[in-house]
């Protein structure tokens, strides 16, 4: 009972804050959500509608921004994985004097203004671009590449960004893979790869779980590089909540939307953690 009050002690600071800056701002979009927007008037005073939440569901709009955000969080995670995991191998196993070079060139990006990055990535993808240009001077393509405004762009600007989240998950997961285990293997005749494969890779699954969950949701609810990179018309769910609420001032859908982004991602974190439960069960 005395660790029980102990431990609520301890998380309490912490419950408050959550409650305080996220809960009951997000509760207290949920009665907007509910409204209607009169043209010219703002909202209709005594007017509770279901019809943000049905748009959602039925209109084809939103549904195909709904599945590009996911369709982006995906493909995003997966490169950020497939980028990273080398990468955090090579500093967890790696020598030890190139440990904190990596670790500060990883971090390094993250210290830079968001804004600017994107800003760079203008630069190097506009069909003017550094990277169009080298490929037109050396003859591989005539005409430039579209490599802003569609899902290429924004893979690209977002994998860059989210990058060194994933691999700093990773660092952790791969140096908590007890080494003896591996030699273990490698002394009962297992090749590396299979070392790897049979050892390293299941035992940093929780890693590897972590970190792209966490990239996942960051990549859905981005606003700023998809603002930039996709422009106006390649719209996700964080753009689109921008739109309605500071451009055509609808204030319900944009509160319904963002419940809708809200859920997915809370309950993205939620299945996380009941596949993390299971496989540490199955461990």
């Amino acid at each position: 009972m005395i660790a029980t009050r102990h431990g609520l002690l301890l998380i309490a600071p912490l419950a408050l804050v959550l409650t305080g800056f996220f809960l009951v701002p997000v509760l207290m979009l949920l009665p907007t959500s509910f409204g209607e927007t009169v043209p010219g008037a703002g909202l209709a005073p005594g007017v509770w509608t279901l019809e943000n939440y049905a748009l959602i569901i039925t209109d084809d709009y939103y549904r195909e921004v709904i599945w590009r955000t996911l369709g982006l969080g995906f493909f995003v995670t997966v490169a950020c994985l497939l980028l990273g995991y080398p990468l955090a191998y090579l500093i967890a196993r790696g020598p030890e004097r190139w440990r904190v070079p990596l670790i500060l060139l990883v971090i390094f990006p993250m210290m830079l203004n968001l804004v600017v990055r994107s800003f760079g990535w203008i630069a190097l993808l506009a069909n003017r671009g550094l990277v169009n240009n080298l490929l037109i001077e050396l003859g591989l393509i005539a005409t430039p590449l579209k490599l802003m405004f569609n899902l290429t762009g924004l893979m690209i600007g977002l994998t860059h960004i989210y990058l060194p989240f994933m691999v700093l998950m990773l660092v952790a997961a791969i140096r908590n893979v007890p080494r003896d285990v591996e030699a273990a293997a490698a002394t009962l005749g297992s090749s590396r790869a299979h070392v790897f494969a049979a050892v390293t890779l299941p035992l940093s699954a929780p890693g590897i779980l972590a970190g792209s969950i966490l990239v996942f949701v960051l990549t859905i609810s981005a606003l700023v590089t998809p603002r930039m990179l996709g422009g106006p018309t390649y719209k996700v769910m964080a753009t689109l909540i921008y739109d309605e609420y500071m451009q055509l001032l609808d204030w319900p859908r944009g509160s319904a939307l963002s419940f809708a982004l809200t859920l997915m991602a809370v309950g993205i974190i939620w299945l996380s953690s009941r596949l993390t439960r299971r496989w540490a069960g199955m461990a």
